[in-house]
């Protein structure tokens, strides 16, 4: 099925942030488009106006960026089936209803909001579940028009099929079939003549030549109205694809705002933009969230390119996805690693700057590798690698004195370790390293204690980088410095 090139598309609404569910939905139809040879598209559905969020679509463009999901048609770049925002298309949607209306597929509604209310409640007495009691459903098309032409305020309902069954067919679920007594005759345009979200998806769908679509699995219940609607006009069906759910992470029901905010204090999100905000990078979110939802191994890692030739929709699979954010950390730690020297320290460099640091790239080169395996996201660096752009480090008395020793001990060490570097050559880790183990041989100390005392003394801290390759770093007149302090710290 996926041998030709496909046309696919990510279509979101502007109302709110870019989440984990929105950004797999875009990224599996990237991954399918580059597997055929196909076209990704970005179409913004922008109908529901009362709840549109100002800068939201901005959010999403520049979140699909971040992640590396490029489309090849959208509102931005333009493309041959635009426009692609929703509400710059109206007068295809009043085309394609009046069409509708034509052969009878459709027709104008003029209940008011007060009629139906009634209704409804009405209904709600008789314990009967709420629905459209079509009673414009056989108005003539005589009177229907006259009505219009008078100002007459209107809706335009599909005219569903009342008796027997509406069968369509998931690519990962199979055939679904239901009842089409469960379904009211359901709105196309709105009175102020904007589409509804359900008409203007399938018009635009069949408009942009799309021929898969993706979408997630709170849309089954509507899927028989969209085939419904789809079948109306008498178009092909695209290959409809309904991904599985994300879980919380204890695998028991949907994250709410609660948890969301939870995560978030303890350094993760479901939000794209405030996973780039906290460090994360798109190589390590992507192989993260790609493997919810995708019948391969849950440790595999993949870069975009991989991950591209190994797609297949036949791997997709329907059971829910706990979120786990342990490995994204992992995947995240992972990608870091693999990413070249020169690219890392280029997107630690921010990270640095941020905090007040004045960053020279010669130095950030060096250090790079030093701290690489420490980093789980990239604000990391702050804590492995501060220390190296600062003129002076802070340690206090008590991280300065080793265990099981007193100060003047911890004292006597630093003064002994800035002895024997100060006689060294160079302070480079070829130099420095083997006389300061051969002190710890000679004293009988443990080198936890004498590395440690040298550790907190030119860092600032108890957990750094290895210590002679980041003393090389530093330098040996700031070493030196910073062990004369440290002792001097001790001894007052």
């Amino acid at each position: 099925m996926t041998a030709k090139p496909v046309r696919v598309r990510f279509a979101p609404s502007p109302t709110g942030h870019l989440h984990l569910g929105g950004a797999r939905t875009a990224l599996y139809n990237y991954l399918l488009a580059k597997k055929t040879g196909g076209k990704f598209i970005l179409r913004i559905e922008d109908t529901d106006q009362k709840r549109y969020v100002e800068g939201a679509e901005q959010e999403i463009i520049d979140g699909l960026r971040w992640l590396g999901i490029t489309y090849d048609e959208g509102p931005d770049i333009g493309g041959p089936f635009g426009p692609y925002r929703q509400t710059e298309r109206r007068e295809i949607y009043q085309t394609h209803a009046k069409s509708l209306v034509d052969k009878g597929a459709a027709y104008p509604c003029f209940c008011s909001a007060e009629r139906l209310e009634k209704v409804r409640q009405e209904q709600q007495k008789r314990k009967e579940t709420p629905h459209y009691d079509g009673i414009c459903r056989n108005i003539a098309p005589e009177e229907a028009a006259r009505r219009i032409a008078a100002g007459e305020k209107h809706v335009i309902r599909l005219r569903m099929p009342q008796e027997g069954t509406t069968t369509a067919h998931d690519h990962i679920r199979g055939d679904i079939t239901v009842d089409n007594k469960n379904f009211d005759d359901a709105i196309l345009v709105k009175t102020d003549g904007l589409p509804t979200y359900h008409f203007a998806a399938m018009v635009d769908d069949h408009e942009m030549q799309i021929t898969h679509v993706f979408r997630g699995v709170e849309w089954l219940s509507t899927f028989p109205l969209h085939v419904n609607m789809v079948r109306a006009f008498g178009w092909e069906e695209p290959v409809w694809i309904h991904l599985s759910i994300f879980l919380k992470p204890t695998g028991k029901g949907k994250m709410s705002k609660r948890e969301a905010t939870d995560a978030l204090k303890d350094g993760h999100s479901i939000f794209v933009k405030d996973l780039k905000d906290l460090g994360f990078i798109p190589e390590g979110v992507n192989n993260w969230y790609a493997l919810m939802g995708w019948g391969v191994a849950e440790d595999e890692v993949m870069a975009l390119d991989q991950m591209a030739q190994r797609f297949s929709i036949d791997h997709l699979t329907p059971s829910p996805a706990a979120i786990n954010f342990q490995k994204l950390d992992h995947f995240n730690g992972t990608h870091i690693r693999l990413l070249p020297t020169a690219e890392l320290a280029r997107r630690l460099k921010p990270y640095f700057r941020a905090d007040g640091l004045a960053v020279d790239d010669d130095t950030l080169l060096k250090i790079t590798p030093l701290i690489r395996e420490r980093l789980v996201t990239l604000d990391d660096c702050l804590a492995f690698g501060a220390f190296f752009f600062k003129e002076t480090v802070q340690p206090t008395r008590e991280d300065l004195i080793a265990k099981d020793l007193d100060a003047a001990q911890s004292a006597a060490i630093a003064r002994r370790a800035y002895q024997i570097l100060e006689a060294q050559p160079d302070i480079s880790h070829a130099r420095s390293e083997a006389p300061m183990r051969a002190y710890v041989e000679e004293t009988g100390l443990s080198p936890n204690q004498v590395f440690g005392i040298i550790r907190v003394a030119v860092t600032g801290q108890k957990v750094s980088p290895p210590l002679f390759e980041s003393m090389e770093v530093i330098g040996r007149e700031k070493v030196l410095e910073r062990l004369k302090k440290a002792a001097e710290i001790l001894e007052n």
